[in-house]
């Protein structure tokens, strides 16, 4: 199963008005990081970057002068999300502002059925709270000391881990095949080893370490309860 864990970073709060300006994405394959990421900063295209949101990320329009269009990026976020359930913290923000996006270029809205929104499977698991992305980091013991200012990227990587662990935690992930990975487009890193674990039967049973004495006093139990007891019935 593979999912995309994403986030973004915008111009401000209105998705009518405002503009994604960076995009940060991480693949798990069976809730297992491969090491593919997608990571992109967009020009907003005159939309100033509100004082508020500045100061959350620190993204400034000087430095998304250079940067391309979000037209220019569509087709290769598409190619990356591909056919991937998508998962983000808090998802009705950043899947309205790609649907807000995605109709300025005539493209259709984003399914859906296809969205988890990691906060609100936190607020099932810890109902009393807090849930935010810092919190969770706290509560599962995942590194955050870096995140000094939101970034879509980190932020991505950082949900990535909580995210496994509201699932199940890593255990989940574990089997016993080493698998590599193959790069793709919007795609970094040279594709890593995937390391499962699957339990197979013994070739022999271990011997039993019940004694003869023990086996005695058990069938003399057994003896006591009458001529048909439940353990000497057949399977």
């Amino acid at each position: 199963m593979r999912e995309i864990i994403f986030d973004t970073e915008t111009t401000g709060l209105d998705n009518k008005a405002d503009r994604i300006i960076e995009i940060g994405a991480v693949e798990l394959d069976n809730r297992f990081p491969t090491g593919r990421t997608y990571h992109v900063f967009i020009n907003p295209e005159g939309r100033e970057v509100h004082p508020d949101a500045l100061a959350v990320h620190g993204i400034s329009n000087e430095m998304l002068a250079d940067k391309p269009r979000f037209a220019e990026i569509i087709e290769d976020w598409f190619a990356f999300i591909s056919d991937a359930k998508l998962i983000a913290h808090n998802a009705n923000f950043d899947v309205g502002f790609f649907n807000a996006e995605f109709a300025r270029l005539g493209f259709p809205p984003i399914d859906a059925a296809r969205v988890i929104d990691s906060l609100a499977l936190a607020r099932r698991r810890h109902p009393m709270g807090p849930n935010s992305l810092d919190a969770l980091c706290q509560r599962y013991g995942i590194d955050n000391s870096h995140r000094t200012k939101h970034g879509a990227l980190l932020d991505s990587e950082l949900l990535a881990e909580v995210y496994i662990e509201l699932c199940g935690g890593k255990q989940a992930a574990l089997g016993l095949h080493v698998e590599p990975q193959e790069s793709g487009t919007g795609a970094t890193g040279d594709g890593p080893v995937r390391t499962t674990i699957t339990v197979a039967a013994r070739p022999e049973p271990l011997p039993p370490r019940l004694t003869a004495q023990e086996a005695a006093a058990h069938e003399a139990m057994l003896d006591l309860l009458g001529e048909r007891p439940l353990w000497r019935m057949p399977d």
